[in-house]
């Protein structure tokens, strides 16, 4: 890896080369490719940046060439982002193989390293401004000659000398302003495929020719067009140096994400500190991340606590306290303490590093309707050179002045670019505004499918709930003095006004009963303990730590421990009941009507038991997302149909879903019978949207047409998603199909456009209605009219983010 870095330039780490590298075998290299490839198996997936790219008809001689090759799997070419999403099989065919074909057909690729690839797009934009300033200059000179021979001077002594000059600034201009345009045609040519620029090529070289031919020929009625042929020149690359910077603009999510990101750390030595690139960290190094820094890497602290603004991925702007034990993100700033952090995951191993390769992946793959323009764009340029021979024959019997201008309005005139970036531009723009509002699109296709959804099947827990046990009430009844009254029942809910009157009994077993739980691993004592600490019942810990003995948990009932000669249990009401003394009878009677309203309304109750002093009980429930109610609400009024499907008990369900206003509920179902009932959904024609967060969830949310993950859910469940919700806001649910719906109506304008613009302005070129230069000022327009369309995309959701 350090003979590798010593070979590239100080400041250019990983910039593409102008031409084939003579050292490609190094991406070979695991080390290497570790950088770049998520998971170093024999199938291997990685973006690769390619200079070169400038039209649709790019994309398919690329994608086509190396579909032919064996072992490779998948390529698929982002026009916008001039970069080629690449899977292989590294067992048939080697990276630098796919790079040397790239070579061959006339593409320069390196590895995409975002911070590279910024510097590439750059110093591609720059070599572009230059051969458009040395058209630009030649231009501005040839207007003047112009000027003069159409004002007299075509008739003079000094006609010859006009056009010399002419010849010697044409000549130039299109030999290093027009090569770009001569590279891609003759690349097109010796692969057997007809890109967008020969016919720009030929409409450029026929025309110079042409002149040429009146300036040695000394011919006294013929014209030259070299001011024709520098001036659309000229045009054409102002049009793709402003297609460009557009396309930049429109997909800089991805950077804007990576500038999140610190480039260095501060690393613990020792005694010592060093200050090292973040790309440096291993997992388990540790790193000191002071008041005012950004966090480096993702991480645990294990040393001194602090205030850290998470509002760059969770979307909220209060900040979160943090201590000893708690994670820590990549990209969130340590506002107050500092802290020393152990690395758990660096680059793209982190949260925001995934964030990114999402963003990447969604950008890279292609809807249904992009692969359709595809393919319709080679024959579209065989269409172009038809129709300008035949513009060429029809007006050649009224000269071939006259003819060749009309034919090379044609070649000009049309152009699949807007018809190639109606698609892409689409979903680059949509990927990005979806990132900012915190809605991740894995693939573009998504988007396509997702606006012809009506139906969307809801996990339970978690996704419609907090997916968070809490204690919402409790029951305290003593088991000493006169029981079996309605009001021996004491009712407390956890809240500072009720817990300040405890007395001495009521707090024994309430702080008694929370340490024990401390010893459970079980979610449900989880909620008992995060309980005890929100409401300071732990105070007695150390006491009861040094007094509980010979503790056990019984699996599937509960735990209990000896204290001071009397046993203490939580668990649940059958398993107490069997250690507690039959005499007790009515007052387990008493305290269970209490909490019974509580187990039909779906909430879990466990009980707890001090021997001989008494007894109390937990009602733990998994709240419904505060906002849940109205988004359901606010679907329902969309005309869309809902589903809740749960793994939990029928009347729990049911319960959930009268509450949120959902009729149809399926509960009881286990993991593969959820991926049964959207199968058979799908079958009856219905096209189906999973929206779910755990383990149990993956093979429902792969089933579906679209499935939709929460952000806090598990790593399968999102692994498994399409959609994922970063926040798990609900609320981003009917805004994503919001967002589809604006994206394919989009898609469905460009290419409308496009359409539209080659059935106006073709018959005017083959009618010798449009010269050459009009027809050079209008093809990039059209493109740019795309790519504007797309970007009001980002406008019409911007207050979202």
């Amino acid at each position: 890896m350090d003979g590798f870095y010593r070979r590239t330039l100080e400041g250019e780490t990983l910039e593409p080369p102008p031409e084939i590298d003579s050292e490609l075998d190094i991406y070979d290299l695991d080390d290497v490719q570790r950088e770049f490839v998520n998971e170093l198996g024999d199938i291997r997936e990685i973006h690769l940046l390619v200079e070169g790219i400038h039209c649709a008809a790019c994309l398919w001689l690329i994608e086509r060439r190396l579909e032919i090759e064996d072992g490779i799997i998948k390529a698929n070419v982002n026009l916008s982002a001039k970069k080629l999403h690449l899977k292989w099989d590294n067992r048939e065919i080697k990276l630098s193989r796919v790079m040397q074909i790239l070579g061959q057909i006339g593409y320069a690729s390196v590895p995409y390293d975002p911070e590279a690839a910024e510097g590439q797009i750059k110093k591609q934009n720059r070599a572009l401004l230059f051969r458009l300033s040395f058209a630009g200059f030649a231009a501005m000179n040839l207007m003047w000659i112009s000027i003069a021979l159409y004002t007299g001077a075509d008739e003079g002594k000094f006609k010859d000398l006009f056009y010399w000059i002419s010849l010697g600034l044409a000549t130039p201009t299109l030999l290093y302003s027009g090569y770009p345009f001569y590279r891609g045609a003759f690349t097109g040519l010796i692969n057997r495929h007809l890109t967008m620029d020969l016919p720009i090529a030929i409409g450029a070289i026929v025309t110079y020719l042409y002149s040429c031919y009146v300036v040695i020929s000394g011919s006294e009625i013929a014209h030259v067009y070299f001011d024709t042929v520098v001036n659309f020149i000229f045009v054409i690359l102002t049009g793709r140096y402003l297609e460009a910077m557009s396309k930049r603009l429109a997909v800089q999510s991805t950077q804007r994400l990576l500038d999140l990101q610190p480039k260095i750390s501060t690393l613990i030595m020792g005694d010592k500190t060093k200050i090292v690139p973040v790309r440096a960290l291993q997992k388990n190094d540790q790193v000191l991340v002071k008041a005012g820094e950004k966090i480096p890497v993702d991480g645990m602290i294990i040393k001194g606590d602090s205030i850290v603004d998470e509002s760059m991925l969770t979307g909220e702007f209060v900040p979160v306290a943090k201590f000893i034990g708690d994670k820590v993100s990549a990209g969130t700033t340590n506002k107050e303490g500092v802290l020393t952090v152990e690395v758990t995951g660096t680059l793209k191993n982190t949260a925001l590093g995934k964030i990114i390769h999402l963003v990447d992946e969604a950008q890279s793959t292609k809807a249904p309707i992009q692969c359709t323009a595809d393919r319709i764009i080679p024959w579209f340029v065989s269409v172009t050179l038809f129709l300008a021979t035949l513009t060429f024959l029809y007006w050649l019997s009224e000269g071939i002045e006259l003819a060749l201008m009309a034919a090379t309005s044609v070649l000009i005139i049309t152009c699949p670019c807007a018809f190639g970036l109606a698609t892409p531009m689409a979903i680059a723009v949509a990927t990005g505004v979806g990132a900012r509002m915190g809605v991740l699109v894995k693939h573009g296709a998504v988007l396509e499918i997702l606006s012809s959804i009506r139906h969307f099947v809801f996990d339970k827990t978690g996704t419609l709930t907090q997916g968070k046990m809490l204690v919402s009430t409790l029951f305290y009844m003593p088991l000493q003095g006169e029981v079996g009254r309605k009001d021996s029942v004491k009712k407390i809910l956890p809240e500072e006004d009720c817990l300040s009157c405890l007395n001495p009994a009521e707090e024994r077993i309430l702080s008694l009963a929370c340490y024990l739980e401390t010893q459970s691993e079980h979610m449900i004592a989880k909620a008992i303990v995060n309980f005890s600490q929100l409401t300071g019942l732990d105070k007695n810990k150390l006491r009861s730590e040094a007094e509980l003995e010979n503790i056990k948990i019984v699996s599937g009932s509960g735990i209990y421990a000896s204290y001071q000669g009397q046993t203490i249990a939580v668990g649940s009401f059958s398993w107490l009941r069997q250690l507690a003394d039959s005499s007790e009878k009515k007052e387990w009677a008493l305290i269970e009507k209490q909490a019974k309203g509580y187990h039909l309304s779906g909430s879990t109750v466990v009980y707890g038991w001090l021997e001989n002093e008494s007894i109390c009980a937990f009602i733990i429930e998994d709240r419904l997302r505060e906002n849940a109610v109205d988004i359901v609400s606010q679907m329902h009024e969309q005309d869309f149909q809902l589903t809740l499907l749960s793994g939990d008990k029928k009347e729990v369900a049911d319960y959930m879903a009268e509450k949120l206003g959902i009729e149809e509920v399926i509960a009881e179902v286990m993991p593969d019978e959820k991926d049964s009932v959207i199968q058979q959904k799908q079958q009856r024609g219905n096209r189906i949207a999973m929206v779910g967060d755990g383990i149990n969830d993956a093979p429902a949310l792969v089933r579906a047409d679209v499935g939709i993950a929460m952000g806090s859910g598990t790593d399968v469940s999102i692994d498994s998603a399409d959609i994922i919700l970063v926040n798990g806001e609900l609320e981003k649910i009917p805004l994503a199909a919001a967002l589809s719906r604006a994206t394919l109506t989009t898609i469905k304008q460009n290419i409308g456009i496009s359409i539209l613009y080659n059935i106006i302005m073709v018959p005017l070129a083959m009618a010798a209605m449009i010269t050459p230069l009009v027809a050079a000022i209008a093809m990039p327009l059209s493109s740019l009219l795309v790519i504007g369309n797309a970007a009001r995309l980002r406008w019409r959701f911007a207050k979202n983010k």
